[in-house]
């Protein structure tokens, strides 16, 4: 997860003219308060061991295809609303999870965005959550393969060790483990009669809050592709791709305290997302 080249001029404001975030008065997270370019670089890249470790892992079986973008007849791309389109939301979930999609390339929008949302939930770090989540979410040749390859990974005590977590994937007494996906918008870049592709643009916050947290929540942005298959009357998810951004420009804004981001992470509750 890029949070972007920090190589700036003085003031901490790089040349590319990208404003900063201010962090608020007290060291809010117990002095672990990120200070010059060295500890942001040292944030990047444990936030991107996770990106590159399960985008890896969700290669590992991955089939080839021929599926390419559908292109219109012009350069420029096609856009729809984003706005609700009058379609009734889904009103089933399977292991608390959405489910149950219209047989359409809106049906395969709503269903990549709420995937999309728990797979990159803090309940993936917990073994039986993810096995219900992955069992969701996939289509049942493909949730098979998977599953023993993420529980390698989730397990793994250097990579746990990594991010801040404890060994069984847990957050540090008095810290609260931050891993949510709020998606912006999707589209439709290749559809079939029982095939289709859709790409999900979201930012991402990742991190640890409370007292003496070495990884402040931080908030990145990325498009995710996901291939996804009608099986079982319901949309799955067969392979995905992610790529960074886009990403727009930071406002000159202060950082919450770890109180304050605590709070808002227990009282605020995830979206169902819906065309």
């Amino acid at each position: 997860m890029s949070l972007g080249d920090e190589n700036g001029t003085s003031g901490g404001y790089p040349d590319t003219g990208q404003t900063r975030t201010r962090l608020p008065e007290g060291d809010p997270y117990g002095g672990a308060r990120r200070g010059g370019r060295t500890s942001s670089r040292s944030l990047v890249t444990v936030v991107g061991v996770v990106v590159l470790l399960i985008a890896a892992i969700a290669f590992a079986n991955r089939g080839g295809s021929d599926d390419s973008p559908a292109r219109g007849s012009s350069d420029k791309p096609a856009t729809s609303a984003t706005a609700p389109s009058g379609d009734t939301p889904v009103r089933t979930t399977t292991a608390g999870i959405p489910t149950g999609y219209p047989h359409t390339p809106q049906g395969a929008q709503s269903a990549a965005a709420n995937y999309a949302v728990a797979l990159g939930s803090a309940e993936m770090f917990n073994k039986a959550r993810r096995h219900e989540i992955v069992n969701t979410v996939y289509a049942p040749d493909i949730a098979a393969a998977r599953q023993a390859a993420l529980d390698s990974a989730y397990s793994n005590e250097s990579f746990l060790s990594n991010i801040g977590l404890t060994k069984d994937g847990s957050a540090p007494h008095g810290q609260t483990f931050v891993s949510r996906i709020i998606p912006v918008g999707t589209k439709v870049t290749s559809s079939g009669t029982d095939n289709t592709t859709v790409e999900v643009w979201y930012t991402s916050l990742f991190g640890l809050s409370g007292d003496a947290s070495t990884n402040p929540v931080s908030e990145s942005w990325y498009t995710t592709t996901y291939k996804l298959r009608w099986v079982g009357n319901d949309w799955k998810v067969t392979d995905f791709q992610q790529k960074d951004g886009p990403v727009p420009v930071g406002r000159d804004q202060k950082a919450s305290t770890a109180d304050d981001m605590t709070k808002a992470v227990e009282e605020y509750g995830g979206l169902t997302y819906a065309r």
